[in-house]
C-alpha cells in the first residue's frame, strides 16, 4: 500500500530546500581562500585555509587535507611535519577499500559524496615528495625505502591496469628512484631505474605522456652502465638512443640535482552532457549524447533488471562529469648559470598534460556507471508517478473513489516533481583532486666546486625571474627543490 504524509505541500517544500541546499560550487571554489594563499606564495595563510575548510575536515577528504598539508609544509621547508603528514595519506591509500556506504553516497547523491581515494599520478608523486623530504633530512635510508615503494606502486598499477595501452609506469618516479639509489651509492639500482624509465620514453617512440626523453636521462642511463661494466646494455642502449657515451671528470663539489616545480596542476571544473537511453537491434540497451560521440552500454551489474528498463522513462537527462582546466604556468623555460657555465633545465613530469590524459583513458567507465547511476533514478521517478487510470475503470466507482485518486495522483506526482528536482539538483561530478601539485617539473644536473656554490635560475616565460640557489659542494650528489607557483 502506498502511503502519503497529511501535508504533502510540507514536504515538497522540504525537498526544495533540500534541492536549494545544495551547493553547485565545484571543489575548486569552495577552497578558493586556501588556493588563492597558495597562489600568492602566502603559504603560512594557506596552512590555516586549510585547517579551517569544514569541508577538508569531513571524513570523505581526510584524504585531500593531508596531501595539500604535506605540500604546504614542503613549500615551506618544514620536512619532518610535511612527512607527517604524506605518511599518513599514504597509508590512507594503501588500506583505501570501497564501503557499502561510499557505494551509496555514490548512487543516491552524487561521487562528491564519496572518499577520495586519489588519482593514479598522484599516488606516485607522494613517493616524490616524501623522498626529496628525507633526503633534506639527510635521511637517506628512508629515501631509499620510498625508492623500494616506486616499484611497488607500479607493481600495483600495472595489475590495475593490465594490458591496456593507459597509465602504468611513470616514467618520472623512476628516474627519481635512479637518482635516490645514485645517491645511496647504489649504482646497479640506479642504473636499473634509469633503464626502466628509458625503455617507458622508448615504448612511446620517445614521447610519454607530453614529455620527450631528457637528454639528462640519457646520460644517467649511459654513464650508470659504464659505471657498472656492463658494456653490452652500454652499447645497447648508445644505439637505440642513438647516442654515444663520453666520459666526463667528476665535480670536485659533486653535483646537485636540481628539480624546478613550475605552475599548478589543472583544476576540475564541470561539464554537464545530455543522454537518452536506446535499445538496439538486439535487445542490448546503451546510452548515446545528442551528437552521437558517446555510445554506451547500461551496466547491468549494478543489479538493475533488465525487464524493468522502459525507454519511455529515460527519453533525456542531464550528466554531470569532471573535466580539467588548464592553469597557465607564468615560466615555461629554466637555465641554471654557474660559474660561466649554462645548465638548461629540462622537462622530466608534465602533470597538467598527465591529468587530462589520465581522465580521458577512464571517461568510457566513469561515463557508464555515472549513466546507469542516473538511469536508475529517474526510472524511481517514475515509479513514484501515478499510474494511467482509463475511463472503463472509473464506471463502478463512487465520486469519493475518483476523488480520493486524484488526490492521491496529485501526491505521487508532487513527491515525483520534488524527487526530480533533487536528483537535478544535486547531480555532480566529482571534482576534487590535489590542487598544489605543480604544471610541470623539470630538473637538471649541475656540477658543483668545493665550498659555496652560488646558481643563478633564470625563468622565462609570460614574464621573467631570476631566483639565487646555494648549495655548498661536499664531493657527493644532494637534491634541491624550487618552487613557482604562479
Amino acid at each position: 500500500m502506498f502511503c502519503f504524509p497529511k501535508n504533502i505541500t510540507g514536504v515538497v517544500t522540504g525537498i526544495l530546500l533540500a534541492v536549494t541546499l545544495v551547493s553547485c560550487a565545484t571543489y575548486n571554489q569552495q577552497v578558493a581562500g586556501y588556493y588563492t594563499s597558495l597562489q600568492s606564495g602566502d603559504y603560512n595563510k594557506a596552512a590555516k585555509e586549510l585547517d579551517k575548510s569544514k569541508l577538508l575536515k569531513k571524513d570523505r577528504n581526510r584524504l585531500l587535507y593531508l596531501l595539500e598539508r604535506g605540500k604546504v609544509c614542503h613549500l615551506m621547508a618544514q620536512w619532518d611535519s610535511s612527512n607527517t603528514y604524506f605518511n599518513e595519506a599514504d597509508l590512507l591509500m594503501e588500506t583505501a577499500r570501497t564501503s557499502v556506504k561510499d557505494v551509496a553516497l555514490g548512487n543516491l547523491l552524487n561521487p562528491m559524496m564519496q572518499t577520495y581515494k586519489a588519482e593514479d599520478f598522484e599516488k606516485y608523486l607522494v613517493h616524490y615528495y616524501k623522498a626529496i623530504n628525507y633526503l633534506q633530512l639527510g635521511q637517506t635510508e628512508d629515501a631509499i625505502v620510498e625508492a623500494r615503494r616506486i616499484s611497488l606502486r607500479t607493481y600495483a598499477q600495472e595489475d590495475k591496469v593490465g594490458n591496456k595501452d593507459k597509465y602504468k609506469e611513470d616514467a618520472f618516479s623512476l628516474m627519481v628512484q635512479g637518482i635516490i639509489y645514485e645517491k645511496g651509492g647504489d649504482v646497479n639500482n640506479a642504473f636499473i631505474a634509469y633503464r626502466n624509465a628509458a625503455d617507458v620514453f622508448l615504448d612511446g617512440k620517445g614521447d610519454y605522456y607530453g614529455i620527450k626523453m631528457p637528454e639528462q636521462l640519457k646520460k644517467d642511463l649511459l654513464r650508470t652502465a659504464y659505471l657498472n661494466g656492463f658494456t653490452d646494455e652500454l652499447g645497447r642502449y648508445e644505439r637505440l638512443l642513438n647516442t654515444t657515451y663520453n666520459r666526463e671528470d667528476k665535480s670536485a663539489g659533486g653535483d646537485l640535482v636540481l628539480f624546478w616545480e613550475s605552475g599548478s596542476a589543472p583544476i576540475k571544473a564541470q561539464q554537464d552532457l545530455f543522454f537518452s537511453l536506446f535499445k538496439d537491434s538486439g535487445g542490448g540497451f546503451f546510452f548515446a549524447d545528442a551528437n552521437n560521440a558517446f555510445n554506451v552500454p547500461f551496466d547491468f551489474s549494478s543489479g538493475y533488471s533488465r525487464d524493468n528498463l522502459k525507454l519511455e522513462n529515460l527519453r533525456s537527462f542531464r550528466v554531470a562529469l569532471p573535466k580539467y582546466e588548464t592553469v597557465a604556468p607564468a615560466y615555461t623555460g629554466g637555465v641554471a648559470q654557474i660559474g660561466g657555465a649554462s645548465v638548461r633545465l629540462e622537462a622530466a613530469e608534465d602533470v597538467n598534460n598527465l591529468a587530462f590524459a589520465t581522465l580521458r583513458e577512464r571517461m568510457l567507465r566513469e561515463l557508464s556507471s555515472t549513466l546507469t547511476r542516473l538511469a536508475i533514478k529517474k526510472l524511481a521517478e517514475a515509479a513514484i508517478r501515478p499510474p494511467d487510470r482509463k475511463d472503463t475503470y472509473d464506471k463502478n466507482k463512487s465520486e469519493e473513489q475518483k476523488k480520493k485518486e486524484r488526490k492521491e495522483d496529485a501526491t505521487r506526482e508532487a513527491i515525483a516533481l520534488g524527487l526530480q528536482l533533487f536528483n537535478f539538483a544535486s547531480e555532480k561530478a566529482d571534482t576534487r583532486n590535489w590542487q598544489s601539485l605543480p604544471h610541470t617539473i623539470y630538473y637538471a644536473r649541475i656540477p658543483l666546486q668545493q665550498g659555496e656554490n652560488n646558481i643563478s635560475l633564470q625563468l622565462s616565460g609570460q614574464r621573467s625571474i631570476t631566483v639565487p640557489v646555494k648549495a655548498t659542494g661536499h664531493g657527493g650528489l644532494q637534491v634541491m627543490t624550487v618552487n613557482t607557483i604562479r
